[in-house]
């Protein structure tokens, strides 16, 4: 059997890592097909909550306007998962309208499935009373109350529903949440290469060049065969060698050696990674488990309130070294002011105040190692999450006063210790979002979560 040959065209559509020259190159290989991931959670659960994608509509019509049309010339499918970010129906019926324009600009057409991966609040709500979801580690407390709370819940899709579409014919699929290995692995597997290499394969280019030695523009170019994987990037001064293979396959996991699918679980413990030539590697020795329950891994959001900030920074060395109690003091001026303004009408579960110290544990907060050293300055980010933006704006404006001129033992009179970045001092973030979900869903079938409709594009 022949080996199965893919374009990793991006690890994130949109990014603007896609060189076109490179990718030009890459494509005189012959892939069968070509993909890129879309979305991810790595930014946090904006996108989920509000809808937004993460990326502005130009530049991921920029990458897929590079990607979409050659492909078309080869007569080679597009597979893209996690539209939109989040993988949202909004977002994938989104970045359809994006493919059309692609289609329509390049005399194009373009039988498209679409995918939605989006789910219905009834329908999780029959699975959590069936006892049929299971929490992850970590996952959030999760109950029909938080369901109802819950702004948008997703799932996400292993390799048979994009197998379905691509059995259906599909030129260009466009996937809401994805696994970013399926993308990779689908295919391939469906023309009978092994699970366990077609997985590792997908694994190790889900993030496009971020598998190389040093990161870059340009694209991954990968063969699976019933033996081995064979990497090779295309791009200026991209080079992957068995240490960036091997440490991206080692890449956001729970372990070192297992990566846990919708359909089973990666074995890695037995790969081995070797250099083919100055910028190539082979890996061979990879396993698959299959799962002896199928799951789809759930991901919700849901709206936490509205914020406000003040970002400004402090420079006063003795007002460093006293800096959590001078916070303690700023603190307990803006709740003896809210309290005094307000007239004691505002609860306190109406509001939360959050103080971020950059250059003091403001990264690594309780786990930071490096205690001992006194910075010689620090940037401060006050956050004001309340249930309404007017009330987090009110808040955050009575807070400016108390940063600005909370005194200190060894400073007599008025001072001002607290330097502001803006002005005016006060931002308003809008709604905040928390992550809601952490579970896995135990479906009936693989396909039952997802809805897949057909649609001619150009």
């Amino acid at each position: 059997m022949q080996a199965v040959k893919f374009i990793a065209a991006s690890g994130g559509l949109g990014g603007g890592k896609i060189d076109g020259a490179a990718f030009g190159e890459a494509m005189k290989l012959q892939p069968d097909f070509v993909a890129s991931d879309a979305g991810t959670t790595d930014a946090g659960p904006y996108s989920l909550g509000s809808g937004r994608p993460a990326y502005p509509r130009e530049s991921v019509m920029r990458d897929l306007a590079l990607i979409l049309p050659a492909a078309r010339r080869a007569g080679i499918p597009v597979i893209i998962g996690s539209a939109g970010t989040a993988g949202l129906d909004s977002q994938v019926d989104w970045l359809l309208d994006i493919a059309r324009d692609i289609a329509n600009d390049n005399g194009l057409k373009v039988r498209t499935a679409v995918i939605h991966s989006e789910q219905n609040k009834d329908y999780i709500r029959g699975l959590y009373r069936a006892n049929k979801l299971r929490a992850l580690d970590p996952a959030p407390h999760f109950d029909e109350e938080v369901l109802d709370r819950s702004s948008h819940i997703v799932g996400m899709m292993g390799v048979e529903p994009l197998q379905q579409a691509l059995k259906n014919g599909a030129e260009l699929i466009l996937a809401g949440r994805c696994s970013d290995a399926a993308l990779y692995a689908a295919l391939p597997i469906m023309k009978g290469i092994p699970p366990s290499l077609a997985w590792h394969a997908g694994k190790i280019v889900e993030c496009g060049a971020l598998c190389c030695e040093v990161s870059g523009k340009g694209s991954i170019f990968g063969s699976v065969s019933q033996n081995d994987i064979l990497i090779r990037p295309f791009g200026k001064n991209l080079r992957c060698t068995t240490q960036s293979v091997a440490a991206h396959t080692l890449y956001e996991n729970g372990d070192p050696f297992l990566h846990v699918e919708a359909s089973g679980t990666m074995d890695l413990t037995r790969s081995v990674f070797e250099q083919v030539d100055d910028v190539s590697v082979r890996v061979t020795g990879s396993e698959f488990i299959p799962a002896e329950t199928y799951t789809i891994k759930l991901e919700g959001a849901e709206q936490v309130g509205y914020q406000s900030i003040i970002i400004g920074g402090v420079r006063d060395p003795l007002i460093i070294s006293q800096l959590d109690s001078w916070i303690d003091g700023v603190r307990k001026k803006i709740l003896a002011s809210v309290t005094d303004v307000f007239g004691g009408k505002i609860p306190a579960t109406a509001f939360r105040l959050d103080f971020h110290i950059y250059g003091k544990n403001a990264v690594m907060g309780a786990l930071e190692p490096n205690t001992d050293n006194m910075p010689h300055e620090v940037g401060i980010v006050l956050e004001v999450t309340a249930s309404t933006q007017p009330l987090a704006t009110k808040i955050a404006e009575l807070s400016r006063q108390p940063l600005l001129h909370h005194p200190i033992p060894e400073w007599k009179g008025a001072i001002t210790g607290f330097a502001c970045l803006h002005n005016p001092a006060v931002i308003d973030r809008g709604p905040v979002y928390r992550f809601c979900l952490n579970h896995v869903a135990l479906p009936d079938t693989p396909l039952e979560m997802f809805r897949t409709s057909f649609v001619n594009i150009g």
